[in-house]
């Protein structure tokens, strides 16, 4: 008998909260208004969608999950459930969401569309073959903003033709620049879960940073790309008000300056699951801040 307990767990719920989170955030930084009907296909649809790409990741890495510690209780390595039942239940969740997103509009469908695709068919199977799938992956978890964004503008930066000379540039790239803040958040975020799971990885032949360039190079990597992420937060700042430019900085500061830590001799693992912890923390202040002081920057 299938458990509906095992086909939400392979939805991940908690990873696809937080990405609709970030899609809510995104509509309401756009310019402009959707009919509360027209937002709420939109979330379901976006919410859909990453359930969808869960479930078949999930479907793909069955054979890697059996042999980690932290996924082996999943309900596919775990036997609780035939893998043909993921396969269709992943299906019919894309073909629900790319439904409800193309009443949207095409564009916002069409987003959501090439970030399952790039999650199921590049991601997954790259993570066995090298550590440039963290980047591959990241494409699509920072679309989710950006389909928030194009749902309401059916652009992926101005509202409407003609529109860009009333908006300042910040806003005219907005759904660019939030796509560009989450992309880079996922570096730290990821390589951080990599360092405390090196061996879990390494046991499941998935190539990771730690494992494949040395602990160092993870270090490094996570600092750098912290760096870059400070700068993708201020690059949104035309978004919002002074409020916002203040908590970009400070939070950005503290962030830097966690991973920067990192660079220093010692056992990295307790550092890491830090920065895994904070580098939650400070996306969803860095967005609700942002949303919460928009209005006083441009009507």
């Amino acid at each position: 008998m299938i458990s509906p307990r095992d086909l939400l767990t392979l939805t991940k719920p908690r990873v696809t909260a937080l990405v609709l989170a970030s899609a809510a955030s995104g509509m309401a930084l756009a310019p402009g208004r959707l009919p509360l009907r027209t937002a709420l296909v939109a979330l379901a649809g976006t919410t859909l969608i990453v359930a969808s790409a869960n479930t078949l990741n999930m479907w793909r890495e069955r054979d890697l999950d059996a042999l980690m510690v932290r996924t082996a209780a999943r309900p596919l390595p775990a036997g609780r459930m035939a893998p043909v039942v993921a396969l269709a239940f992943g299906l019919v969740l894309a073909a629900l969401s790319l439904a409800l997103l193309v009443r949207v509009n095409v564009l916002t469908a069409a987003l959501g569309l090439l970030a399952l695709a790039n999650y199921v068919a590049l991601y997954t199977p790259l993570k066995r073959h090298g550590t440039a799938a963290l980047l591959v992956g990241a494409v699509s978890g920072a679309m989710p903003p950006l389909m928030g964004w194009t749902s309401v503008t059916g652009s992926l930066t101005v509202a409407a033709p003609g529109s860009a000379a009333a908006l300042p540039v910040a806003v005219q790239l907005g759904g660019v620049g939030l796509f560009a803040l989450v992309f880079l958040w996922q570096v730290p975020h990821f390589l951080a879960i990599s360092v405390v799971r090196a061996e879990d990885y390494a046991s499941a032949g998935m190539r990771v940073v730690p494992n494949d360039r040395g602990e160092h190079a993870a270090r490094r990597q996570i600092a750098g790309y912290s760096l870059l992420l400070f700068a993708a937060s201020l690059g949104v700042c035309g978004l919002a008000g002074a409020a916002y430019f203040v908590a970009a900085c400070t939070l950005g500061a503290l962030f830097v300056s966690l991973c920067a830590y990192g660079l220093r001799a010692g056992s990295a693992v307790a550092w890491a699951r830090l920065v895994f912890a904070c580098s939650i923390v400070y996306l969803v202040a860095i967005f609700a801040i942002l949303v919460v002081d928009r209005t006083g920057a441009w009507p």
